[in-house]
């Protein structure tokens, strides 16, 4: 019979033996997987000039797509800002305005009782003021006040009332600056009753309103939230009003325009529409200056009509008037001038000039003999290096010519001892006076050149008038000398 081989189990042959182990390789799957390559696309802007060396090979597919048969491409992110929210109208998380507890200093949290920060009580200042913020003895506050609907008999501000009264452009501010005060958003429940008693505009029935407890505005500004208010009259904190120097009665705010008798407040001037809402607009700083004075806004373009053109006119002289004033106050203490390294003042300011008289000595005064001298000075009429025409008369038989007590002939002997006065020309406009006086004035010459054929055809109730000022400037020009003369030169003997 012919060997027919027949499969037998190699297992069965040695049962106590183990399999030897097999080193062949993984089988390979019959079919590879698809390798796909993501073509580039197209760079945006202007290519480089020098491209790398890979700028156009396609992109490779991402190490995580190796896995996938069939090789989907990267999506990358896009250019541009990520949108906020995948929904248009998904809700941000919540409301944006909450009424928070206020914190101190320290960062603790300090007790709210009554929609108040719980605080020591003043004991005078509580007779200003009842436990529902109402005022006592006739005061009255500058804001509006009113009840909130399941809140009692409790008075109210709009927050942003009170921060523009005192002078915050909002209430942002005013409550960040002011800890102690205790922001309350109404619900809409409240809005709505508000709104219906026309405390509120229909308007606002979307945003987050803002109130404040009004005892709670006047424990923390007393004076300055009453209308017409006086320091330590109408505070609160009395005490510290005291401490701070305050003086008793002065008005808290002296810009507050106060009605007149039998007038009621305007209170409607803090209110946003009524026209409040101007102060955003004004430029002014949106914190108080600490001096209390407000940096004014810029004027407005004026439009004049018939109505207005007088008022604007004489408004527009007085301020061209008062930069005027400024300009020549500064030029009254002088101008540098970097060339001359000097001070420089207006001619107006300066003498045109100068008159030099010795007046006699004293009785007192040493030997007047022709040879008596004193520390190179001698007292008769000759000088030291020169002569000079002076008076030996007694000073103490004339009339003192100076309003200034006489000096000691010890100070007269040793030091020159000068006296200084002015003297104006009796009417404005006469011209600088002396002979030489022409050359040095730039401006008219005054009367003394007017010609004749103008003076002929003077009305003689011109004339005579016109005749009297031309003579008065004769004299002031005449009173004056050369400077050889006025300034008392001695005749120098030469080779002395």
């Amino acid at each position: 019979m012919p060997d027919v081989d027949v499969p037998h189990d190699s297992s069965g042959e040695e049962e106590g033996g183990s399999p030897e182990p097999t080193a062949d390789p993984l089988s390979e799957p019959e079919t590879p997987i698809p390798q796909s390559t993501v073509p580039r696309k197209r760079r945006l802007g202007r290519p480089p000039k020098n491209k790398p060396l890979d700028w156009d090979n396609p992109e490779e597919p991402a190490a995580t797509d190796n896995a996938s048969e069939i090789g989907t491409p990267v999506v990358r992110r896009r250019r541009g800002r990520p949108p906020a929210s995948g929904s248009r109208f998904k809700p941000r998380g919540g409301p944006s305005h909450i009424t928070q507890v206020p914190i101190d200093k320290e960062g603790n949290m300090m007790d709210v009782v009554d929609d108040e920060v719980a605080l020591p009580e003043d004991p005078e200042g509580e007779t200003k003021v009842d436990k529902m913020g109402r005022l006592q003895d006739g005061r009255e506050y500058r804001c509006r006040t009113f009840t909130i609907l399941g809140r009692g008999e409790r008075l109210y501000m709009l927050s942003t009332e009170p921060a523009r009264c005192i002078g915050f452009r909002d209430s942002y501010l005013f409550f960040q600056k002011h800890k102690q005060l205790y922001k309350i958003i109404v619900d809409d429940h409240e809005k709505r009753d508000l709104i219906d008693r026309e405390l509120i505009p229909h308007s606002y029935k979307g945003r987050a309103i803002g109130v404040v407890t009004a005892r709670s505005v006047f424990r923390e500004f007393g004076a300055r939230i009453v209308v017409g208010g006086r320091k330590i009259v109408d505070d609160y904190q009395v005490a510290v009003a005291r401490a701070n120097g305050e003086i008793e009665g002065d008005l808290a705010d002296p810009n507050d325009k106060l009605p007149k008798p039998g007038e009621s407040y305007n209170k409607n001037q803090y209110v946003a529409w009524h026209g409040a809402s101007s102060v955003y607009h004004s430029g002014a700083p949106s914190v108080p200056m600490p001096n209390g004075k407000v940096v004014d806004a810029k004027k407005k373009k004026v439009t004049v009509t018939e109505t207005n053109w007088m008022l604007e006119h004489a408004m527009e002289a007085s301020r061209f008037n008062t930069r005027l004033l400024t300009t020549r106050r500064k030029t009254l203490k002088g101008v540098y001038d970097p060339h001359t390294n000097s001070m420089q003042y207006p001619s107006i300011m300066q003498p045109t000039h100068a008159h030099w008289e010795q007046l006699p000595t004293p009785s007192s005064t040493p030997d007047l003999s022709p040879n008596s001298r004193t520390d190179g000075i001698n007292t008769n009429e000759t000088l030291a290096n020169g002569t000079a025409t002076l008076s030996t008369d007694d000073a103490d038989t004339q009339d003192p010519p100076s309003i200034f007590p006489a000096a000691a002939p010890v100070y007269m002997r040793n030091f020159m001892i000068a006296d200084t006065f002015f003297a104006s020309p009796p009417l404005s406009g006469l011209g600088v006076p002396g002979p030489d006086g022409d050359e040095w004035d730039v401006g008219p010459r005054g009367v003394s050149d007017v010609p004749d054929d103008v003076i002929a055809m003077l009305p003689p109730e011109c004339l005579g008038p016109f005749l009297e000022v031309r003579e008065e400037e004769r004299k002031w020009k005449e009173s004056w000398s050369s400077e050889a003369i006025d300034g008392a030169r001695a005749k120098l003997r030469v080779g002395f």
